[in-house]
Parts: structure tokens; sequence; C-alpha cells
């Protein structure tokens, strides 16, 4: 019995040679619109999709595939019983299905597409076309992306025109992985174009692309790969890389971390990152000044990290970088010169990210738990009045180092304490600590990582002061202001012991946890 495979595919690329190969091994292609055009003007012989249900597509093209001629020949198994009944009824059985959808996401793109448009962008047949291959994959080979194509290619010489079984399968498994992310991707961008905010967390669904895998995880033993969401305007993992390894899991979990609080910063900024967590963030007029008094901060956590900057790095400071070892560079643009100083840093990752300031956190973040996930909005910065609690205000760079350091402490592990200090120019982080299990705890290892810069250091920290000891402790190191959410039953003794060492406290209403 000669072999059917239906042809319909709006990404044309490789589709003449894959439609070559199916023909040598004996199938009969059955097409439509523009894919059977394409192979037609190629010499290929086609078949009409409307001759094989003897009838015509209807409503602009809505109504084409979906006929029982075809999803009867995809769906009958291979007995005795379900091909006596398509026969009786003038249908063939189908043998191969290869589908790929509508571009809806590029559509989306389109500059002023209107939602009446984006709507016929969304694909009907073909969705319904793979699923039916792959309920029937005992029998039917489903191919639902030309990067497919050389397995099955491959298959059918291994297998005189057959498909193993377990190829089909994992096609299968493949394809529903991608209709998933099609129905995820458009419920996202209906649900953004609709301004609708994410509330109801009941629905959730995430449309997430593969960019590319890595050669683990956060250790050796786990797999791992980078997954890309193709309806953020920008992604770190379309970063240029000008040199060096490939980018690990933890690479990525780290310059994400840096770039999120380098977002919230003006100017010329730096910010490096060790295990997740900042050790170092400072801005000032130039970004040389800016990496230096960012490395200055905690220059042992520095050894091995990730320094994000917020504008072009140029020839004097790319020596300075590459006096320590360093594992990860991203900025916006590296002069000729930086580049070729830095190449001498063979294994330092440098990456070109020049849109950074465009990218945004995902609309939900989930995380897994045993047996389950935890999904939430993104802790974004939220936009705040702060509340003057104690009798002496914050001078006017205490005020600026203020902000700077809660800036920096939505981005600490908590309980997240940071001491930063205004000098001119510039204000930077002195001391960091974050992930202690005590708020005195990290409030002493803050001032312990800062030492003697304590003295006139303002101090954020990400939570509420459950007890006034805090406020003893950074007082006795020389603190002169503190930021802090507020909220305990103890705000009026934390505020008077505030008062009664002169210090300038204000009130955020906003906590920061981050687990």
């Amino acid at each position: 019995m000669s072999k059917r495979a239906l042809i319909s595919v709006s990404d044309k690329s490789g589709l003449v040679d894959f439609a070559e190969v199916l023909l040598r091994h004996g199938y009969e292609i059955v097409s439509t619109g523009g894919t059977m055009k394409a192979l037609a003007a190629q010499g290929l012989a086609v078949t009409s999709l409307s001759d094989v249900t003897g009838h015509p597509e209807i409503l602009d093209g809505r109504v084409k595939t979906l006929h029982p001629a075809i999803f009867s020949g995809i769906l009958a198994r291979d007995t005795d019983e379900h091909m006596q009944t398509i026969a009786k009824m003038g249908y063939k059985p189908f043998d191969l299905i290869c589908v790929n959808l509508y571009p809806f996401v590029k559509a989306s793109r389109k500059p002023g597409i209107s939602d009446e448009d984006l709507i016929e962008e969304i694909d009907i047949g073909g969705p319904s076309l793979l699923r039916a291959a792959c309920k029937n994959h005992a029998r039917v080979v489903v191919v639902s992306d030309p990067a497919d194509y050389a397995d099955v290619i491959a298959g059918l010489e291994a297998h005189k025109g057959r498909l193993a079984a377990d190829l089909r399968q994992r096609l299968a498994i493949r394809t529903l992985y991608r209709t998933a992310a099609y129905d995820a991707q458009i419920a996202q961008t209906l649900a953004a174009r609709a301004d609708q905010p994410v509330h109801d967390l009941r629905q959730v669904a995430f449309g997430y692309e593969h960019a590319y895998s890595l050669r683990y995880g956060e250790n050796p033993h786990q797999t791992a790969a980078a997954f890309i969401d193709p309806l953020a305007p920008h992604s770190l993992l379309e970063a240029a890389k000008l040199q060096g390894k490939a980018l690990s899991y933890n690479n990525l979990l780290d310059t994400d971390a840096a770039l999120r609080i380098l977002l919230d910063t003006e100017g010329a900024a730096c910010v490096i990152v060790k295990h997740n967590s900042p050790c170092g963030a400072a801005s000032a007029a130039t970004l040389e000044q800016a990496y230096v008094q960012a490395l200055a901060s905690d220059p042992k956590s520095a050894f091995g990290g990730i320094v994000a900057m917020s504008q072009k790095v140029d020839e004097a400071l790319a020596k300075r970088l590459s006096e320590i070892f360093l594992e990860v560079i991203v900025a916006p643009e590296f002069s000729p010169q930086a580049k070729e100083l830095l190449q001498a840093k063979k294994n330092v990752r440098l990456l070109e990210l020049k849109d950074w300031r465009g990218l945004k956190p995902a609309r939900i973040e989930a995380r897994p738990i045993l047996g389950g996930a935890l999904v939430q909005t993104p802790d974004s910065a939220v936009k705040f009045e702060p509340k003057l609690v104690t009798q002496r205000a914050p001078t006017a760079s205490e005020q600026k180092a203020l902000m700077f350091a809660w800036t920096v402490c939505r981005g600490v592990k908590s309980n997240a304490i940071v001491l930063a200090r205004p000098d001119g120019d510039v204000v930077a982080t002195v001391g960091i600590s974050g992930g202690q299990t005590s708020r005195v705890d990290a409030v002493e290892m803050a001032i312990k990582k800062a030492g003697d810069r304590s003295k006139g250091a303002v101090l954020a920290s990400d939570a509420f002061f459950p007890f006034s000891d805090n406020i003893e402790i950074a007082n006795a190191a020389g603190v002169v202001a503190v930021i802090q959410p507020g909220g305990s039953v103890k705000d009026d003794e934390v505020i008077a012991a505030a008062n009664k060492f002169g210090m300038a406290m204000q009130l955020t209403g906003v906590r920061h946890f981050r687990h």
C-alpha cells in the first residue's frame, strides 16, 4: 500500500528537500495553499487537499483541513475494523503529518496590527492536525518543526520508508510541547494586549521556546537548558557573546541578578554579583569610578564574580577589569581597544547587550516545590514616597545613598542588609549581607564587611526590624541613617532608638523578601 503525507507549513525552510525524500520513499503528498504552490514550483507531484475532501476551502480559509476525510485518515488505528470503515466511506489513511503553525508571535510584533487582524493568525487546523497525529502516533508520524526533518529523514533511510516506534513517540511528545507553548503564547499575548493584570493565577501558561542547551545545571550531575520568552521585547539570552566559554546555568542566573539591580540605576553604574547576590554596587560620574567603588565594597567576594555595567566599556576600564578573575562581564558595548585587551582573558565571557534597558521581568514567575509549583507576579520596583519617622531628616547626600541602598537591597537574599556611603558624585555599597537566618546576624555581617567604612554610612533593610537591638548595633558602628519597610509591632521602640542616637529613619511601606 502506498503511503500518504499531508504537508501544510508556514516555515518553508528545508521543505523541498524533505518532500523529495518522502516522494523517493513512495509517499503521496497532499498539500494546501502556499505549501502546494512552493512544491509544485519545484516540479514535485502534489495532490490538492480539496481533491481529497471534495470540498473547497471556505470562510476565507478558516475551514480547509477540518474534514472527516482528513481526520479519519489520521485517527484510524491500524486495525481491520478501522481501515474497513474509512475505506467504505472512500477515505484513505495518512501516514505522516507535517505541519507547523501560523507564526502568531511574529505577527503580534507587527507595528500597529489590530486585534482583529491578529486573531486571524490563530491557527485552528494546524494544532488540530498535530494533536490528532500525536494521539495516533502508534501509526502516524508527526513532524511539527523543520528542525525535525533530519531525524525523520535519517529514520526513513534506516528503516526503508518507515519510522521506528521510539522515534514516532519522541516526535509526538515534542509536538505536544510545541502546541502547548503555542496556546500559552496566544493566551499571554491577548492578556497583555487587553492590559489584563495578573491577579488571577488560577490559569497559568508558559510559552517559552528552547534557546540552547547548557553543559549542566547548578551542578554537573544536573541537565539544563535555557528557554526564551518569545513575547518579551528583549532577552538576556539574546546577548552577543564576544568571547569566552559557553555560558553556564549559574552564569546566567548571576548575570540576571546583576542586571535586575542595574535596571533600577541611572547614569554610570556597576553591579558585581557572586552566587546570585550582589557583593558590590556603585553609581558615579564615570563608569570606571563606579567599577572601582563597587569592587572596593567586597573585593574578596568579587573574585570569580559577574560584573554588569550600564555604559560602554573603554580601554582604561578594561585594564582594571583584567586585574581580577571574572566569570562574566556584561555591558551595552565594548570599545575595540577594550575587546582587544580583554582577549588575553580567554575564559572570561564578554556579553554585549545593547538593549539591556528594555529588559523586563516576566509577567509571572514560577518555582517548583515537591509535587507542585509556586507562582507569583514579579517583585518589580514599587514607587513610594519615603516617610520620615524620626526627628532628624537625612541630608541630601544621605538621601541619595538611602535610595541607592534600597535599590540594591531588593536584589539581596533575605534577610538583606545593605550599607552604602555617599562621596560627592559617588554612592557605593560598603557592606552587604544576605541569606542570614537572623536580622541581627545580617546587620553584624554587613558591618563586619564594611569595617571602618560603616562610619557615616546609611543602612537599608528588606524587611522591618523586630527589635531595637539592630539600631543599637548600627549606631555603635557609626551608621547615620536607615531606610526600612516598617510594620513591626515594635516600630515605636525602633524609631525611639533612632531618635535617641540622632539617626534619620525613613519607612517605605514596601517589603522586598528574596527567598
